[in-house]
């Protein structure tokens, strides 16, 4: 299997020295448990996935795109009393993100595109935090929001549903168990309407909202489901790394 030229960990020096790189994408994952049937780096493993066909895709329409190493820690403090939930706090997250810019910064890439697969990181308050004090232009993408589940899957699921599990059974089949061994991913509701319908939030002591660690059903997952899913959004996303390799400095809004 010969070297991707989009994937820094496969590539040399002798690859990357001579190239203006226009865009690099950062996949962030988490450690955590996926109900009984996903492993615990399937947020990590969906996210470097997408992130490398995605790579890919701009690679081939002529853009200078570099996949970075994937993060496979999350902010898990819901979840701290989970065996191996391995927890980032955000302002780890923040400071971690401050290194990375600063090392890019100095090497001339421009742009870093932060591709989210966990649903505990919330890299917008962080971004709004640290784009002052960097030239890189920064840009961040939740793929499990990029486009509207429900077209694609009967329920969906918030974690370790029909959707991931379809997406697993597509990227990695062989660490899927079977799934007459998973759980049905029912949660309680909340107590208080105003949590129940959105109106209010707070964070979710998860073993207080399902017994088995999933939220949403995964029995009507396939690995079709999970392909035709990743394609579609794949493209999505090697479309707006083209855009943004393309992107001027002065050119992000239009003239009016």
């Amino acid at each position: 299997m010969s070297a991707r030229p989009y994937i820094l960990e496969e590539t040399s020096w002798a690859s990357v020295r001579d190239q203006l790189w226009e865009v690099a994408v950062l996949p962030w994952g988490a450690t955590e448990p996926h109900n009984l049937h996903l492993p615990y780096g399937t947020d990590t493993i969906q996210s470097a996935g997408i992130a490398a066909e995605g790579a890919r895709i701009a690679w081939e329409a002529g853009a200078r795109v570099m996949v970075l190493p994937a993060i496979p820690l999350g902010v898990q403090t819901g979840q701290l009393d989970l065996t191996f939930a391995l927890n980032l706090n955000p302002s780890t997250q923040l400071a971690l993100l401050h290194d990375l810019t600063r090392a890019l910064e100095g090497q001339g890439v421009k742009k870093l595109v932060i591709l989210n697969g966990h649903g505990g990181n919330d890299f917008r308050p962080i971004i709004r935090e640290l784009q002052p004090e960097t030239r890189v232009f920064l840009s961040l993408i939740d793929w499990f929001r990029a486009l509207p589940a429900k077209d694609w899957f009967a329920e969906p699921g918030d974690h370790a549903g029909e959707l991931e599990t379809s997406l697993m059974q597509h990227l990695a089949p062989g660490w899927v168990r079977p799934l007459d061994e998973a759980g049905p991913g029912a949660v309680r509701p909340p107590a208080i309407t105003a949590f129940a319908d959105g109106f209010a939030w707070a964070p979710r002591p998860w073993t207080q909202v399902t017994a088995d660690t999933g939220v949403g059903n995964p029995a009507l997952a396939t690995p079709a489901k999970g392909e035709a899913y990743f394609r579609a959004l794949t493209e999505r996303l090697g479309g707006f790394l083209v855009e943004l390799a393309a992107l001027r400095p002065d050119g992000l809004y239009s003239e009016p």
